[in-house]
């Protein structure tokens, strides 16, 4: 069964599936060019004219295709890390690379042997190099896209794209010494502009090479349009290795000049295509900036929105609860000490609730805060703002005895005033959660997992059952009942707030009656 390909994956030629027309299309051209190579095939030993100027032009311009190519699929290979791209990028700079080798060394063209320290075999070895050669990069490519005929997207052993660059270009190198200072050694298939009866054999497998690529192609399914396209290209280099070394006499009949031009017209190929999925992608690119440039705007006005109401909230909400429990206030005063208690109970309830509310008010603006807050990080010593935190917490109980550990060095990348908040929530519920305990404990560390820093917070206060801790960060949860522990429900969910800003994590440890250990890590650290 194939595969499915990642939705973010489908836009890229070596990944996208092909539809009934583009394959009618590539059908189309192959039939168009199998009909001018059958009009072209019996006159392709026909002499033309020595037209120097068509080699340098015709090569520049397959030069360039095949360098943008190149780069355009090493830019997929960087995106999708697919080792079949890297190949195939690579056989596109070979082509490149040996062509700019064979314009030099062509007889006649700078100088009467070619330069390089050329002979009058070389260029036509070269020809022979570079079209064995791409046919085999398109082989090695099918290989590896295609496993049990489906499509690796990205197979994820590493492949330097440098490196397999450099190893191409040192291929190149080597091809060309071995036809320029080896010549002696490979057997003459050229005699002056006309082939030798060597030449049938060798050019013979050459040609093989370009139908095993194409046949490679059609057997590894699912097929890309990538894999479509490519596979056109090929057959167009059938007919040029046809017209231009195997039908034909020698140099410049029309058989040399026109599988050139089939050549040209396969290098063209594959880089017309992907030059227009790139225009269809930077058009998609242009309208996802337009869509978040949008829904940025939108967030924004939600944001004031947000903003506006948090001001309402801390305003219009606050003096109603202040005056609630100021006027409570004055009443118990009124009342005198010797008030009928149920008075005074309720009025003691009616200012606990109010300044309860009061609190759940505050940290519901500093949650929401926390959250549209930009995030500015630097170093942090967080032994030395723990310790304050610490020292603040026992200012405020000066009679209880906690013994409390801080690790020495602890520095972190992050926001100061969000790493204060987290602290203050994690201490605060330490503190708060060992105050029934005669010889209470906290304690502060780090360890290192897999190269991070993970920080934990650790008590050995009243715990809880982690079998009810799914909801441990979610607002307004608790675990605990006021009479027991008093609280918003709003700090583990600070807390978690914090993290998820930082990119990090946090998890919990507990056991009922032994205390609770929080590990927390921020990336960005």
């Amino acid at each position: 069964m194939a595969q499915e390909v990642p939705a973010e994956d489908a836009a890229f030629l070596a990944t996208l599936s092909t539809r009934p027309r583009e394959k009618k299309w590539a059908l189309g051209i192959i039939a168009i060019s199998a009909l001018c190579f059958i009009l072209a095939a019996p006159y392709a030993k026909l002499p033309l004219p020595k037209v120097w100027a068509f080699i340098p032009i015709y090569e520049s311009a397959l030069v360039t295709n095949d360098l943008i190519t190149a780069a355009l699929l090493f830019g997929q290979f960087k995106i999708l890390g697919s080792r079949s791209l890297c190949v195939l990028a690579c056989g596109y700079l070979f082509t490149a690379c040996i062509a700019v080798v064979h314009a030099l060394t062509f007889p006649g063209l700078f100088a009467p042997a070619g330069l390089l320290g050329a002979g009058p075999q070389t260029t036509a070895w070269l020809y022979m190099f570079w079209h064995g050669g791409f046919p085999l990069f398109v082989i090695a490519y099918a290989f590896l896209k295609s496993e049990n005929g489906s499509w690796r997207a990205s197979d994820k052993r590493p492949l330097n794209a440098a490196v397999c660059a450099a190893a191409t270009i040192l291929l190149v190198a080597l091809f060309a010494v071995v036809a320029s200072l080896g010549r002696e050694a490979l057997p003459a298939i050229m005699q002056g502009n006309h082939y030798t009866p060597v030449m049938s054999g060798i050019v013979g497998s050459v040609w093989l090479l370009s139908l095993i690529s194409v046949v490679m192609l059609y057997l590894r399914r699912p097929h890309s349009v990538l894999d479509l396209w490519l596979g056109v290209v090929m057959c167009a280099w059938l007919f040029d290795i046809a017209l231009s070394a195997v039908l034909n006499a020698g140099r410049f009949d029309l058989g040399f000049y026109a599988g050139r031009i089939y050549g040209l017209v396969a290098a063209s190929g594959v880089l017309l295509v992907l030059l227009l999925e790139n225009g269809r992608l930077y058009a998609r690119l242009a309208e996802a900036h337009q869509s978040e440039h949008r829904k940025s705007s939108e967030l924004a006005a939600v944001n004031k929105e947000l903003e506006a109401f948090s001001y309402s909230v801390s305003h219009d909400l606050r003096a109603p609860l202040r005056a609630i429990d100021g006027f409570s206030k004055a009443l118990l005063n009124r009342l005198g000490p010797h008030s009928d208690n149920s008075e005074r109970h309720y009025l003691d309830r009616i200012r606990t609730a109010a300044q309860r509310m009061g609190a759940l008010i505050d940290d519901l603006i500093n949650l929401s805060r926390i959250t549209r807050a930009p995030l500015r990080a630097e170093q942090v010593d967080m032994t030395k703002m723990s310790r304050d935190i610490l020292a603040e917490l026992a200012d405020a109980e000066p009679a209880r005895k906690v013994t409390c550990s801080v690790g020495e060095g602890l520095v972190v990348n992050a926001d100061p005033h969000l790493l204060a908040v987290l602290l203050r929530n994690l201490l605060g519920n330490a503190w708060k959660y060992t105050s029934r305990n005669a010889e209470a404990m906290i304690e502060l560390g780090v360890n290192r997992v897999d190269g991070t820093q993970v920080f934990y917070v650790k008590d050995n206060g009243v715990g809880f059952d982690m079998t009810h801790a799914k909801n441990l960060f979610t607002p307004f949860h608790r675990l605990h009942t006021d009479a027991e522990f008093p609280g918003t429900g709003i700090g583990l969910a600070t807390v978690h707030r914090v993290v998820c800003r930082h990119s990090g994590s946090i998890r919990a440890e507990a056991e009922p009656a032994r205390g609770a250990t929080f590990h927390f890590a921020l990336e960005k650290s």
